[in-house]
């Protein structure tokens, strides 16, 4: 294996543990074969990671974070035991959040008590269906007792998105 892809690929998974924590890493990153790192052409830095030619995390550089997609949010729904990561919603309202709307506090059912404010969330309704990803804006704390404010501000939702 290349040496800069070996590098590569351990940065990608150290920040990722960081962020997500070990066992969605696991997860994420379970074949590394098939893991792609694109880099910038003019600073030579990761910016996108596939998997099988899917855009499963694209890297932030402003703050050296991960995004998610929404492969990769399937990938955790599928392998990681509800709450984790995620911002369970009322059905109701499924069809709004799907469209890329933000989530208000009040329509807010259950979410991972590990989450702080700004990290990545995938928000499901209560059938643990994908609706969108987006980022935690409130403590967890605050989000199950307010009744109003956005608790996520939604970045892409299944059917808003290019991607």
């Amino acid at each position: 294996m290349d040496p800069k892809r070996l590098i590569g690929l351990r940065q990608v998974k150290a920040i990722s543990d960081y962020q997500f924590g070990k066992p969605v890493t696991d997860v994420l990153f379970e074949n590394m074969q098939n893991i792609h790192l694109e880099r910038s052409r003019s600073t030579d830095k990761i910016r996108y990671i596939f998997h099988n030619d899917n855009l499963m995390l694209t890297l932030r550089p402003n703050n050296g974070f991960f995004t998610l997609s929404l492969y990769s949010a399937n990938i955790i729904i599928q392998n990681c035991v509800s709450p984790k990561m995620r911002v369970i919603v009322l059905n109701e309202i499924s069809e709004f959040i799907e469209r890329g709307r933000n989530v208000f506090c009040k329509h807010v059912v259950d979410l991972d008590e590990d989450l702080r404010p700004f990290d990545e969330v995938i928000v499901v309704n209560q059938n643990d269906k994908l609706l969108a990803i987006g980022k935690l804006k409130l403590p967890v704390s605050y989000v199950k007792s307010f009744t109003s404010g956005v608790a996520v501000n939604v970045r892409k939702g299944i059917y808003k998105s290019k991607i």
